[in-house]
């Protein structure tokens, strides 16, 4: 059985290859149950959760998550992600890998977005804000950069200093990176907009969003969280990486459904559903498009099976 590091992930998976990859597992499709999830108490800060994602295709190897997400964490110097993907022989049940969980999720869950803005956003998009600034925020930053032209970032954080660091380490880069305060003067003029914090008011405003524009809302897990308004979703057309996962865990669509600005009708696509088009998704330069993912285990096995065989 093989330890894999996460240097060795992020080695192993770059983002070319794994969007690639994710697209192909999302046609495909797997046998994903719901996730489990759990909260787990505790003192003096927020709760944390526990996560297990399983996956399997028939025929094919078998993977589970097993994933704490530990709000806290931020006061320790620690990533609020932790956990471990176990991979198994498909035949014999066999473990073959035990994978480091936060990098796998990290990768896995940056490429998933840009997987969604090779879909959805302009081609020709060139500026990208960065709402957030903690673990996943340079993953996000270099998925985008990917598939689309990104020449400029600019990025924010509620605490200013966590974003200075951001852009002071990608300078020197191929992007142009800035830390920003004024967040509305930044969504108001970027061609992307990416989120992912772990918040749970919106922090983007729908009347703040422009023409063409797509946002890739991330952080988001449970039907508390938002990072987008009712007004996002009003002017938008609304896409999720896995419908049955966001109609459940994803405030930024279960609060909405509440308030009767959308319903799950109106949701236009799926990942699985857009990446079995035979063509691309009819769109005119106007349309402003609405990306929320919550994670499925299809796209951390489709992830840990291009590394196992790259291994």
């Amino acid at each position: 059985m093989r330890i894999v590091a996460p240097e060795e992930v992020r080695e192993s998976l770059d983002f070319p290859s794994l969007v690639a990859c994710l697209r192909e597992g999302f046609r495909g499709g797997a046998t994903v149950p719901v996730r489990h999830h759990h909260t787990v108490p505790k003192d003096g800060e927020p709760d944390a959760t526990l996560l297990l994602m399983p996956a399997w295709q028939e025929g094919g190897d078998v993977g589970v998550k097993v994933v704490t997400v530990t709000p806290g964490n931020g006061r320790r110097s620690l990533p609020a992600v932790m956990g471990v993907y176990l991979y198994l022989d498909g035949v014999s049940g066999a473990p073959r890998a035990i994978i480091d969980g936060p990098m796998l999720t990290l990768r896995r869950t940056a490429a998933v977005s840009a997987l969604a803005s090779d879909y959805l956003s302009r081609p020709d998009a060139e500026s990208l804000v960065m709402v957030g600034a903690g673990a996943l925020a340079p993953h996000l930053i270099e998925a985008h950069a990917a598939v689309r032209p990104i020449r400029r970032v600019a990025i924010w954080n509620h605490r200013p200093e966590r974003a200075e660091a951001l852009a002071e380490a990608l300078s020197g880069g191929p992007l142009a990176a800035t830390a920003i305060t004024d967040l509305e003067a930044a969504v108001g003029e970027a061609d992307i907009v990416s989120c992912a914090t772990l918040s749970q008011t919106p922090l983007v405003q729908g009347a703040w969003l422009k023409p063409g524009q797509h946002l890739d809302l991330v952080g988001g897990f449970t039907p508390l969280m938002r990072e987008a308004d009712d007004e996002a979703v009003r002017r938008a057309q609304v896409f999720v990486d896995t419908r049955d996962g966001a109609l459940k865990e994803a405030g930024d669509i279960v609060e909405p459904i509440a308030h009767g600005i959308l319903t799950p009708e109106a949701i236009v696509a799926d990942l699985l559903e857009l990446s079995r088009r035979d063509g691309p998704l009819p769109r005119d330069a106007e349309t402003i498009t609405f990306f929320k993912s919550v994670g499925s285990a299809l796209s951390d096995l489709s992830a840990a099976q291009l590394l196992v065989e790259r291994l």
